[in-house]
């Protein structure tokens, strides 16, 4: 039985990758120390390229500043900085350390040592089979690419690059690459209501969709993947200098060209307007509705025009461009393999086999051509295509870093050509085309935007960036997870520590019969500090355990690791990680969230998931060392307090340590994401604040 993967659940696998844990840990192995690694500076008209230098398809790991010569639109540029990087992947899950917030992802994504991957699933392009029979070899290749440092994110023609989420771990990816058939190309049945639409408004004469639906649909579906491709490159020239690589998986395209013979035979078979048609519904329009179903053949009319004027080649030839603008290459992956025939046998396929052949034809060099143009490897026309894929892996795992200062160029707006040369004879190198240097009004807006944030109060720009990573560290709360945590921690004056975790596990029946939990803190030398554990019941899906230290704790970086086992024979295991910094000076880190409401059989009950109803209360509490009462308020998303209620309060624990607490009926509140500001006006003089966040959904 085929299992038709929904677009909401890549939308989920793209999020998970980027679910928050850890943060940054070093990853680029270099001749030198961390410390003596240079600093990448980042003027206007400094210019960062990297280079993949090979020799029999070999990296080569022992070229100097002095082997290369730079040009900038042919004028010579003097190299100031310089380093080999050299990627270790094969990283397990555990280590890889994840951002905490959307703004902690931000800055991951401009380290110039970190690589970058997007991996694109072009659904519309890919059968079911070919989608179900790489799996395994792209979990096998992420296995093998992605390092410490690196990021990845999953994409469809189906997201918005607003949703693009990098991360680091990708075992949710490879669970839903192993299950799930995410190919649509050869759907018997369309899912999309638009192409059946247009399988309505020209109805076959015959077996199978008419010449003009499938038509339509064809370069419809071309445009919606053309266009995705190409909001994902503009997004990736904004969002970091350095090379990204995109893994695309697809079949290819056939580059449509304007046809207007199209619109005359959409004209001819469209069904006629006002038969009546009781039953049948499309887009807008009510079962039995005539003139709904009038405007639905109008809109297949407009779109029927609109498609047939597409000029695929033209977009195509777009992308390229705009990739190298982006410093963006990709690496086409066709999951067929050696293949001969494009169309599967069925009542859609082409008329003749010259006409698949040549379709075939086209599509892998379509393929074939992005990637040479884009500085990639194309990996198609092979049924090994795990050799293919490992080749990417070689190709991505060593390059130089080179940085310079445009001299003798002009900043002007335009794109600068950019050409590497080594005087090493028998090299290939291969490296970023150039740059699109920033416009003189450019400069102006942003030394504007400059001076207009240093007129800031240091208070004000605490604010602002306590309420931005409280929204941030919401981002992993839009999916189901196998595992949530939050931690909270209490730092007292004689540097003793608590820790308080809170868990949930997923509501899969790999849990109904209980769970076994296991804690582990590892400190700043990764050594174990101590551990902890809670038992599930049966159908309890809660867990709550207290971490204590009475040693003096040193500041710096701690690991929560906690790990669940089902309790049912053959129960598999799944485990996260979460980084908590303890300071210098004593502070609350982190939040207990408790949730009451008719979930909880209007019961106080500890959270880990902070997506409430408004049928719920929800109270906050944070470690506290003051012996005032708080106030507390809740903020929009701007920052900007709200006239909601909140009760604050100071909650004994009979230890050093308190709980400022804040609780608030979530009525009054639509859905959307809330901060709640935490305030000790007593604190030496100067108001100490935290912020927590929460959503609140439908």
């Amino acid at each position: 039985m085929r299992i038709r993967m929904s677009v909401a659940n890549w939308a989920l696998a793209a999020a998970l990758i980027g679910g928050a844990a850890l943060a940054a840990a070093g990853q680029s192995q270099t001749a030198d120390d961390d410390q003596l690694r240079p600093t990448f500076r980042t003027e206007a008209n400094y210019v960062r390229i990297d280079v993949f230098a090979t020799l029999n398809g070999e990296p080569v790991a022992d070229l100097r500043p002095e082997d290369f010569e730079l040009l900038d639109e042919g004028v010579t540029q003097d190299i100031t900085q310089f380093e080999y990087v050299q990627v270790r992947g094969n990283v397990p899950q555990e280590t890889r350390r994840e951002p905490n917030t959307v703004a902690e992802s931000r800055d991951m994504l401009t380290n110039p040592r970190a690589r970058v991957f997007v991996l694109f699933l072009d659904m519309r392009h890919v059968n079911a089979g070919a989608s179900r029979q790489i799996g395994q070899t792209l979990n096998d290749t992420l296995d093998s690419l992605i390092g410490v440092d690196d990021l990845v994110a999953v994409m469809t023609s189906d997201m918005s690059v607003s949703e693009l989420t990098f991360g680091r771990k990708t075992v949710v990816l490879q669970a839903l690459l192993n299950r799930e058939w995410w190919g649509e190309q050869d759907q018997l049945i369309s899912s999309d209501p638009v192409e059946r639409q247009y399988e309505f408004c020209y109805p076959p004469t015959g077996a199978g969709r008419s010449a003009v639906a499938q038509e339509l649909i064809d370069r419809r579906r071309e445009r919606l993947t053309l266009d995705s491709l190409g909001d994902l490159v503009r997004y990736l020239r904004g969002a970091r200098e350095e090379r990204k690589a995109l893994l695309l998986i697809s079949q290819g395209w056939r580059l449509f060209e304007p046809n207007p013979g199209l619109v005359e035979q959409s004209a001819g078979q469209g069904m006629p307007v006002g038969i009546p048609l009781p039953g049948v519904v499309g887009r807008g329009t009510a079962a039995g509705d005539n003139s709904s179903i009038d405007q639905m053949m109008l809109a297949c009319q407009r779109d029927a025009q609109t498609l047939a004027n597409m000029n695929s080649q033209f977009r195509f030839r777009e992308l390229m461009d705009a990739a190298n603008r982006a410093n963006a290459s990709f690496y086409p992956v066709d999951p067929r393999g050696l293949t001969v025939f494009d169309a599967p046998i069925g009542p859609d396929r082409p008329p003749s086999i010259a006409e698949d052949s040549a379709r075939l034809r086209d599509r892998v060099l379509t393929l074939r051509e992005l990637a040479e143009r884009t500085d990639g490897l194309a990996v198609v026309n092979t049924n090994n295509i795990a050799e293919g894929l490992q080749r990417v892996v070689d190709d991505l795992s060593s390059y130089y870093l080179l940085g310079y200062y445009a001299t003798g160029v002009e900043m002007d707006g335009k794109f600068h050509r950019v050409r590497v040369r080594v005087n090493r004879p028998g090299l290939e190198i291969r490296a970023r085309r150039g740059y699109l240097a920033p416009s003189p009004e450019e400069l102006a807006a942003e030394a504007a935007v400059n001076t207009s944030a240093s007129s800031l109060s240091a208070a004000e720009i605490a604010d602002a960036r306590g309420v931005e990573q409280a929204l941030g560290s919401l981002a992993g709360f839009s999916r189901e997870l196998p595992l949530r945590i939050q931690v909270a921690a209490g730092l007292t004056a004689s540097r003793a520590a608590t820790l308080w975790v809170v868990g949930e596990v997923g509501r899969d029946a790999e849990w109904a019969k209980g769970a076994s939990i296991d804690v582990i803190l590892t400190g700043p030398d990764g050594e174990t500090v101590t551990t902890g554990s809670a038992q599930l019941d049966a159908g309890t899906r809660h867990f709550e355990v207290t971490l204590d230290i009475d040693d003096q704790v040193p500041s710096g970086e701690f690991s929560v690791r906690v790990r669940a086992r089902g309790a049912a024979a053959g129960s598999l295991s799944t485990s996260d990680t979460v980084r908590v910094v303890l300071p210098d000076e004593p502070a609350p880190i982190g939040a207990r969230f408790i949730r009451r409401g008719p979930v909880t059989g209007n019961q106080e009950r500890a959270t880990a998931d902070l997506r409430f109803r408004r049928n719920e209360r929800l109270r906050a509490e944070v470690p506290w060392t003051g012996s005032v009462v708080p106030s507390a308020r809740v903020l929009d998303r701007a920052g900007q307090p709200l006239a909601v209620p909140v009760v604050a309060g100071l909650r004994d624990t009979g230890s050093e340590a308190a709980w400022a607490t804040a609780e608030v009926a979530l009525a009054p509140l639509a859905a959307g994401d809330y901060v709640i500001e935490i305030t000790d006006p007593a604190d030496a003089g100067e108001a100490r604040r935290v912020w927590v966040g929460f959503r609140v959904v439908p």
